[in-house]
Order: C-alpha cells, then structure tokens, then sequence
C-alpha cells in the first residue's frame, strides 16, 4: 500500500542575506606583523603604568596606541607615517575639547553636537580625513565622558604618545624594507595580470580577473605615486617601480584582443601568462640583465600586441637604470599639495554629501548627548560612541551597521564579562591585554561585526582602569549599545529620504558617458595615445568606485539592495563595452582596416541615450537596437557587447 504523500513542509524562516552577508568572515589572511606590533603596543604601557605606580596612564597610552592601531591601514611606509601621525593630532584635539566641557551639562551637549558636524564634514576628504574626524569625535566623546588626569594637557599627551608608539614598532623594519611594499605591490600586480591571460576565453573568469587587476593596479599606482618626487634622480628606486608599472599598460590594452582571440580560436599558449609570471618574480627580487623570452610566433592582430607589449615589458623590468626623465607619470601622479589642499577645502565648504552627512551625524550626536543628560545613565560615552561607528561613512550600510554593532557587541562583552569578573585587577590586565589586543588586527579585516566584537573588550578593560567599575559596566554597555544603534538607525537613517533611494544610477550613467567618450576618443583621432591611456584609465578606476558602491548598496534593505543586484549587470556589461573598444583599437593598432566614422558614432549614441536613460528612471527597460555595421570589421564585437547592455531589464522596483 503506498505511504501517503506528506504535506509539503513550510520554508524555514531565514534572516535575509543582506544582513547576514555582514556575519560571514572575510577570506583575508592574519597579518602576523600587526598582530605582535599590536599586541606590544598596547600592553607595554600597561605594565610601565603599574611599575611607576599610575596604571590609569598607562591606560591612556593603550588608548592612543589603539588609535594607531586602527588606523594603521597603509603597506608604504612613507603612507603608513601619514595615516598615523596625523590622526592622532586630531585625536589629541579632541579629548581636548572633550575634557574641558566634562561635567558641563548642555554646554557639552552643544560642543559635541558642533564636533560632530566638523568631524563628519572633514571625513569627506579621504581616507586619512575620515580616521582623523573618527578620531576627533571619539576622543572627545571620551573626554566628555569620563574623568581625566589633570593639568588638562596631560590627557592628549598620552593619548599621542600611544600612537607614536605604534608608529615606532611600524618603522622599526623600514630600513631594511625601505621600498619592499612598493616592488611587493607592482609584482602583485604583474601576477594579477598573468592570471588575467590564463583566464581569456573564459567570460565569468575573465571578467573577475579583470577586476582584480583593475583594483592591484589601482593600489600599486597609489603606492608608489605617493613617494614620487619632481627630483626624479633621487629615488631610482621609485623610477624603476614606475617604469616597470607604466609598462604594464599595453598588457592591458592587449588583453580584451586576446580574450576575443582566445573565444573565437582557443586558448592562448601557456608560454604567455608564464612569461607574465617570470616578470613578476624579476620585479619582485629586482632582476637585471638580458630578458630571454621564448614566445610563439605571432600571427593574428590580438597575437602580434601581446608579443609586441610582452617584449616591450620584459626589457624595461629588466633595465636597471631607466630614464628618470622618460618616465611617464601623467597617468596618477598625484597634483600639488597646493592644489590638493584647495580641492580638499572645497569639498569640505561647498559639497553637499560634506554637510549632508555632517548634518547627520551632528544630529545623532547631539540626541544621544540630550538623551543621556535628560535620563540618568552611567558612564554615557558609550551612547555616543556606537552613534559614531555606526555612521561612520565608509563602514559600509547604516542599516546593516547597527544590527552587527549589536551583535558584534554583545559577543565582546561576553568576553569582557569572562575577563572582568575572573581576572584579578593589577599585573594580570598585561598578559589579557597583550592577547586582547592582538585580536583587533586580526579581526580588522574580517568584517565589522567581528571588528566590533575584538575592540569592545579592548575598551572596556581599558574604561575600567579609569573609572574602577569592574563587573557593573558590562550590562549597561550593553543597553549603551543597543540606544545608540536605535538613535542612529531612526535619526541617522530613517529620518533622510536618500536612506530609501540609491544613487548608483546617476554613478552607473555618468560611466557609461564616459564610456560614450571614450568609444569617440579610441576611434576619431581626438587624442593621442597617452590621452587614451589616461581616459581608459579613469574610466576602470571610476567602475571600481562603482562596484565598491553597488557592494555596499547590496548590505541595505529593500529597495535598495535588491534595485542594486538587479543593475549589477549592466555595470559588467558596460566593463565588456569599455573592453571591446580597447580590444578593437589595439587590432586597428596592429593591422585591422579603420572602422567606418559612422559605426562609431552609432555606437556612441546608442551609450548616450542609456546613460540618459539610467539618469532618468530608477528601473531598467529592456531597449532592442539594430546598430547596423559590417560584422566582420573590427566593431562587431562592441556592437555585440552595446547591444546586449541595452537588452538588460531589470525587475519593477516602483
């Protein structure tokens, strides 16, 4: 008799995976270095506290060392001098601030409320602007918040001494691996460039190896450009690394050919991406002497630009002393430092994302001072202190932040709790907080959640040496937490309309513009070829951007992340279309017949009007185009690749 069929089962509920993408750790591996530098630097004046009898010193040097340790972020050292150096000024300003309102009331409230606002406008700058704004706000939340040693400079001296400890540690190996980070770069990038060959033929796999050197490529031009002089012969070193960088450019414009190549006849010879590879390991141990190559012969257009560019690279790597005057650094070189500075202003005065978020940020600052000074809750800071991660622009999703701030908290103070209930206070805080400690770089990379979780325990053990709390401040950093990511969740999200609406459209249309431009430049004789360099260029690194925002809109709630996935194809195809084009100009390059004025300018056109099309909805429709050209010339394959991204249609998000 057969078994009766069961009823299906209901779906298990499950929690979305825009916010559980935040709870999978980072395939990022343990940097070894930061975990010991860390670990020293943070327990090393614990101990010298308790031996001169004043441990809550020694907990003001950890606290500053903590700082540098997170903002240690840099692999140049001359970058990782910057990164560290100047945020901890900043920092010192800050508990400055801090202490001299503690204890005022809502004179605190509104200095902290303006603190907030500065820090967030000048975290719009870049990278080493938002750690010093982080580190602004924080330090004087602290200052405002707990009680600090007297004279008043006493407090920010300690502080910095901290991270210039760290700074220490970190150039104890730049005599000896004075420019090892720049070559390990360049070499890392050379490397990304063989796997790039290995994987032509291969559209899934091509394209993710294209993003990997884009974003090697980036990271190497931003290392080395950032140590390049205008005295050129007083760092041959540099010259070289550039020279070998800059050399890597017609590699790269030969790539999408041999990709097509590679789909239309079959995979390229081995002897290629291996010869990439020997490059690498030649910049990497600083090689000399006479490249041997043993390549096929060339036959096809793609053929002959990989020989010629492989040949061209494999002699300028092993040059030992290039031209410092035949250097070409129009490509990244980085502007004057007067210019910079009044870009910088600008951006800080006159931009709207700068106010824009330093509207928001002084707003839930300013309500978590309110709120803690209208309702009796010990040891407040902490309120302000998650406000102030939470909505740390570059973090990633406010919405996504906040529940992993919760989370990640939670399993800190559970740790916590383990430390400051069975640990005895006194010399035993030096081994905890040498293992502490060496949790933060670690967990650093992992995610934020996991960041949260290494750091609160770090905080904590450092608080109580200052306030003596022990055991009791373990449940209300928790309630701390948990009003803070309320506060930042309603006033620093929901509040603002821009929360609920992505502009990643206006991001993607202003790259298929440039696109549009691009086609123009590579085909009507506009511009010469370092122009085209530049343009090709721009237009890889502005995509990154892109992705980098797409991947962060993908952490946010519906509307947002699901609108987000469903463009994600178009922003491929429109890297396939900045492919074609390099791929077709280099086969003009090499022998291919011209293509008609007219197919470029069809082309051109038809990116125009998605460009405007993307500015104008917040949906994709799908758009059939003929683009009518010889499908034997060399624009066939960009014809293709426009009208496949005019095809892509998204799902009605309205």
């Amino acid at each position: 008799m057969p078994r009766p069929a069961r009823p299906d089962r209901p779906a298990r509920l499950a929690p979305p995976a825009w916010l559980t993408a935040g709870l999978k750790p980072a395939p990022t591996p343990v940097p070894w270095a930061a975990v010991v530098r860390a670990s020293v630097a943070m327990s090393a004046p614990l101990a010298v506290g308790l031996a001169v009898g004043q441990p809550q010193y020694g907990a003001l040097v950890s606290m500053g060392a903590l700082s540098g340790v997170i903002g240690d972020t840099a692999d140049a050292y001359r970058m990782r001098i910057f990164n560290i150096a100047v945020p901890q000024l900043f920092g010192a300003l800050g508990v400055t601030l801090g202490a001299l309102v503690y204890g005022q009331g809502w004179f605190a409230v509104g200095v902290l409320t303006l603190v907030a606002l500065v820090s967030g406008m000048i975290s719009s700058i870049g990278a080493v602007a938002s750690v010093s704004g982080l580190l602004l706000l924080l330090n004087a939340v602290v200052g405002a918040g707990l009680p600090m040693p007297g004279p008043w400079w006493k407090a920010p001296l300690l502080l910095t001494v901290g991270g210039l400890f760290v700074l220490l540690l970190t150039l104890l190996g730049w005599p000896l691996r004075r420019a090892a980070p720049e070559r390990a770069a360049v070499a890392g990038t050379y490397r990304a460039v063989a796997a790039l060959y290995e994987a032509t033929g291969d559209p899934g796999a091509y394209d993710a190896r294209r993003q990997a050197v884009t974003t090697s490529l980036n990271q190497s031009y931003d290392l080395v450009l950032a140590r390049r002089t205008r005295q050129h012969g007083r760092a041959p070193q540099l010259v070289r690394l550039l020279a070998q960088l800059n050399v890597l450019v017609p590699l790269l414009e030969a790539a999408p050919a041999a990709h097509l190549r590679a789909r239309l006849v079959g995979p390229l010879p081995p002897a290629i991406p291996a010869a990439v590879r020997e490059l690498a390991d030649a910049v990497e141990e600083g090689r000399t002497g006479t490249p041997v190559l043993d390549l096929p012969a060339p036959e096809r257009p793609a053929e002959k630009a990989v020989d010629h560019a492989l040949r061209h690279a494999a002699t300028v790597v092993h040059e030992a002393e290039p031209d410092p005057y035949n250097v070409d650094d129009r490509l990244g070189r980085p502007a004057a430092l007067r210019v910079r500075a009044r870009r910088a202003a600008r951006a800080v005065l006159l931009s709207e994302a700068s106010w824009r978020y330093g509207l928001r940020l002084a707003l839930c600052i300013g309500l978590a001072q309110a709120f803690v000074s209208l309702i009796p809750v010990p040891r407040s800071y902490w309120v302000a202190l998650t406000v102030t991660f939470v909505l740390k622009p570059d973090f990633g999703s406010v919405f996504s932040r906040a529940v992993l701030r919760a989370l990640g908290t939670a399993a800190g103070l559970v740790l916590a709790a383990l430390v400051l209930a069975e640990v005895p206070r006194g010399w035993w805080d030096v081994p905890v907080m040498a293992v502490l400690a060496a949790l933060v770089p670690a967990f650093l990379a992992k995610g934020y959640a996991f960041q949260t979780a290494a750091i609160t325990p770090v905080i904590l053990l450092l608080s109580d040496m200052l306030n003596h709390q022990g055991f009791d401040l373990v449940l209300p950093r928790l309630y701390d937490s948990l009003i803070g990511c309320a506060i930042a969740l309603v006033a620093g999200y929901l509040l603002w309309p821009e929360s609920w609406h992505t502009r990643i459209g206006d991001r993607l249309a202003d790259a298929v513009a440039d696109t549009a431009a691009y086609v123009r430049c590579a085909f009507s004789g506009e511009g010469d070829r370092v122009a085209r360099h530049r343009a090709r260029r721009k237009l890889y690194r502005d995509l990154s951007t892109v992705r980098s925002e797409f991947q962060r809109a993908l952490t946010e709630p519906p509307p947002t992340g699901p609108r987000a996935a469903a463009w994600s194809p178009l922003l491929v195809a429109v890297e396939r279309i900045v492919d074609a084009t390099t791929a077709a100009r280099i086969r003009v390059d090499h022998g291919a017949p011209t293509p008609d004025p007219a197919e470029v300018t069809a082309v051109e056109r038809e990116l125009r009007e998605l460009a405007d099309g993307l500015r104008s909805s917040e949906n994709l429709f799908e758009v059939h185009t003929e683009l009518p050209g010889d499908e034997n010339g060399v624009l066939a394959p960009l014809r293709q690749e426009v009208r496949a991204a005019r095809a892509i249609a998204g799902p009605d998000l309205r």
